[in-house]
């Protein structure tokens, strides 16, 4: 933390101006009858005395660990984490992780038992976290939702899908169920006179053109087509969407009746050598298995790469980011979107699968050895109620009005200022739970963006579910991260060449013998048990 001490003594002149200002701050301010009901002269410890003779609630001290995509990102004292903390009467710690790393680092976090107040869980379902949770670290959540007004318009699904055996250990971070899809760059597909891609082969045609005709035509044999990078969500977002695509489950699919691990099905080793052959031939960067995520999108920006298959609304951060860096050189323009999109392409059946999210992506958890009173938890609880609040969903993902966006016709227009913008603004928006639904104003909505939006809307129809979402495994909570890794590795050294296919399926056969056996008879006796 901080220096509290010094903090304290900042924030009493302005207590009393915050809570005049905001108004009653959702369970954090408390006026002329005292703090949580007392008397006047019977202030809680955590009061602080003004001059006018008003007490009001001393700051709320908060620590968030939260992942972070960039190099850089905004300090405690920055702007809008300086207006944040006066608008929610808090004084606020963030602890960024790389978002490269965070698992690593969320593990090692859990187990060392020093936690932060409010921690972002990136797999609910993750062995490490099933194990706390069930334990009793975190608080479970579920009983509290009904009393904030936009906490406890929480969707009832997505409740389910990020619940633990029923239970709610954190507040989910809302999205999109139709956000996957491919994004690329539009006018190299216009350069080598391809078509959007309808198939799988369509899909490696476009790929190797971006990289032997000259997509960007600067006569140079420097560029590739798909960027792939470490985070298992990175590649694995591109090879899960991928697999779909060849007729795969997600995770989970029911072949005779019986559920069937996607890694277990011919699809799945089908789309896997077609990684492989994107691979030898250089289609994708030969980096991928140590590419830093904070790096996505340089590849694209800077005329390297071609195509990134994730959340479909990167394409118009990444078509921002080439205007950005045209305007620095003097040669921009505007009215040109260098960047489409399309949900992905048809299986040899002429049908379209999409990847879902799960109608969230991660959570919020705030665990009981940091946050050891029922008191402090409503606050925490209040505070993330209180980012719902549009001006504060506007404020954190575009900063200040003035100083990184104006408002023209009601739209915001970001600064063009890319290094202003992480060090102040990037990053903040990941404490965001947009629970009822993102209600920040929007930027201007260019011909891409309405595209994209309704891409997602249409991509839900499409959408491969995993039956075996809500389940949690016993097998899995204590050997998932073992079996996790038996998979990762042998998929990246089949790709690369290190294994044949007889070596993949002995890590197949070594995964069945460590607890995959088990977690199949599980998965299915609580496939059976919920019908």
């Amino acid at each position: 933390m901080k220096g509290n001490r010094k903090r304290a003594n900042k924030w009493a002149p302005i207590a009393l101006v915050t809570a005049l200002a905001a108004g009653t701050l959702i369970g954090c301010s408390q006026q002329n009858e005292g703090v949580n009901g007392e008397e006047p002269g019977n202030a809680s410890p955590d009061a602080v005395q003004t001059d006018g003779g008003v007490k009001a609630e001393a700051p709320l001290e908060l620590n968030i660990m939260l992942p972070i995509f960039k190099t850089n990102y905004p300090k405690d004292d920055s702007p809008v984490a300086a207006e944040l903390e006066k608008k929610t009467n808090t004084d606020i710690h963030f602890e960024w992780v790389p978002n490269a790393s965070y698992v690593d680092k969320f593990n090692i976090t859990l187990a060392s038992g020093k936690l932060p107040k409010i921690m972002y869980v990136p797999d609910v379902k993750s062995p490490s976290f099933v194990n706390a949770a069930k334990s009793g670290a975190f608080w479970e959540l579920g009983g509290y939702l009904k009393d904030y007004e936009n906490l406890s318009q929480a969707n009832p699904v997505i409740l389910n899908n990020s619940s633990i055996e029923g239970k709610n250990y954190g507040i989910y971070r809302g999205r999109a169920l139709g956000r996957n899809g491919v994004y690329y760059r539009k006018d190299w597909l216009d350069n080598v006179g391809l078509p959007v891609p309808e198939t799988i082969d369509d899909f490696y045609n476009m790929l190797k053109a971006f990289k032997e005709k000259d997509p960007d035509k600067n006569g140079q044999d420097d560029t590739y087509g798909l960027v792939l990078v470490k985070w298992t969500g990175g590649w694995a977002s591109g090879f899960d969407n991928i697999k779909l695509w060849f007729g795969a489950p997600n995770k989970w699919g029911e072949r005779d009746g019986q559920l069937v691990p996607d890694h277990l099905t011919p699809e799945y080793l089908e789309a896997l050598k077609f990684m492989k052959k994107l691979y030898d031939e250089k289609l994708i960067n030969q980096d991928f298995a140590i590419m830093d995520s904070a790096k996505w999108t340089d590849p694209i920006v800077n005329n390297q790469a071609g195509v990134i298959i994730d959340v479909i609304d990167g394409a118009a951060r990444a078509d921002d980011k080439i205007h950005a860096a045209l305007a620095a050189e003097g040669k921009d323009q505007p009215d040109v979107h260098f960047m489409d999109v399309f949900g992905g392409v048809k299986d040899a059946a002429g049908k379209l699968h999409t990847l879902p999210t799960s109608g969230f992506a991660g959570m919020l958890a705030i665990p009981k050895s940091a946050v050891k009173t029922e008191e402090e938890l409503k606050r925490i609880l209040a505070f993330i109620e209180q980012l719902n609040a549009p001006e504060l969903q506007t404020m954190l993902g575009y900063g200040l009005e003035g100083v990184h966006h104006t408002i023209e016709d009601d739209s915001v227009v970001v600064s063009k200022d890319t290094a202003l913008m992480e060090s102040e603004v990037e990053g903040l928006n990941q404490m965001l739970t947009f629970i009822p639904e993102d209600r920040a104003k929007k930027v201007k909505q260019t011909p891409l963006r309405l595209k994209q939006t309704e891409l997602q809307k249409e991509n839900e129809q499409y959408i491969v579910s995993n039956p075996a979402e809500p389940f949690i495994s016993q097998v899995y909570t204590e050997k998932g991260a073992q079996l996790d890794n038996v998979l990762n590795d042998a998929r990246i050294k089949f790709i690369v060449g290190q294994i044949d296919e007889a070596g993949y399926q002995a890590a197949l056969e070594l995964w069945k013998k460590s607890g995959g056996d088990d977690l199949i008879k599980e998965m299915n006796e609580l496939y059976a048990a919920s019908k």
